[in-house]
């Protein structure tokens, strides 16, 4: 027997496309309110940076009303000083400090996490898992707890005052994030073009250079721009271990907070200038940095 099927009625078909309009106008009302609230999160979220770089163009005395004034008329005088046009101390000394500090101890963490990752990740040691708690139980101390035995070994082999001496304390500061970090992006690797690679003769400094590296960039970029930023707002240890020579930019932000009083308005303009070198290698390394941080999140 054959079954016979009604066809659309005039009333059921307006009620189907009265249904998907609803919908339809539900999903738009739906991605309105959570559009909204990203929108609003973010602002929220960069509000305070926001009112940094004003206040880093107001007086001194605009800067210290309250409530602060919105409608106060700028001026590029923190600016200024900062920048040692008053006759105030040079801020490029110490600029060049952390970015010396913080570019060599990257490129070192790289050339010792690299080799370190691939053998925890692609040729695994034996009881990997064990090495890899080892790397994270050294993050469990406290900073301040090192601080005195790090103060002691400075003073006792002559290396206060020295930047290279924070050169290796950030290298040995920021290696165990590194090798956590870089150890889930080489697992992503194939290894069978490392395979290939060692097939024809290539020797391991050849796989890990021409190899891995081309392959995890976007891995190894993200952990580059997060040791970078570590490094660079590193203030504990650059304070206490250093005093003249070494000096780096946050040691030298302190110096805008005196017995005098806190000079918000030029504070502002050096958190400003201070902040430019981290975004900008943010932005340079946007693209990488997002492919990176998404690596092994969807397998």
């Amino acid at each position: 027997m054959s079954t016979l099927t009604a066809p659309n009625t005039p009333e059921t078909a307006p009620r189907d496309a009265g249904g998907h309009a609803g919908e339809a106008r539900r999903g738009r009302r739906r991605s309105a309110a959570l559009g909204l609230v990203a929108w609003t999160v973010g602002i929220v979220f960069c509000a305070p940076a926001l009112w940094m770089l004003l206040t880093s163009f107001h007086s001194e005395a605009d800067a210290a009303t309250n409530p602060p004034s919105l409608g106060a008329s700028l001026t590029l005088d923190g600016y200024r000083v900062f920048f040692g046009a008053d006759g105030g101390a040079s801020p490029w000394p110490p600029l060049i400090n952390s970015l010396t500090a913080s570019v060599f101890s990257t490129l070192f963490v790289l050339v010792l996490a690299l080799p370190a990752a691939y053998a925890l990740s692609i040729k695994r040691v034996e009881k990997w898992t064990d090495v890899m708690f080892f790397f994270l139980s050294t993050k469990m101390l406290p900073v301040v707890a090192g601080l005195l035995p790090v103060y002691l070994f400075a003073k006792n082999t002559a290396m206060l005052d020295n930047i290279w001496f924070l050169v290796i304390l950030y290298t040995s500061m920021n290696l165990p994030i590194a090798v956590w970090m870089m150890q889930s992006f080489l697992a992503d690797v194939p290894v069978s073009i490392i395979e290939a690679a060692q097939v024809d003769g290539a020797r391991l400094p050849t796989v890990l250079a021409r190899v891995v590296a081309p392959v995890a960039a976007p891995g190894i970029a993200a952990t580059s721009l997060i040791c970078f930023i570590f490094s660079w707002n590193e203030l504990l240890f650059a304070r206490v271990l250093t005093g003249v020579t070494a000096q780096t930019a946050p040691v030298f932000l302190t110096s805008f907070v005196t017995s005098q009083g806190l000079f918000l308005a030029q504070l502002c303009a050096a958190s400003v200038v201070v902040s430019l070198p981290v975004l900008a290698a943010g932005f340079a390394a946007q693209d990488k940095l997002v492919q990176g941080l998404s690596l092994g999140a969807v397998k």
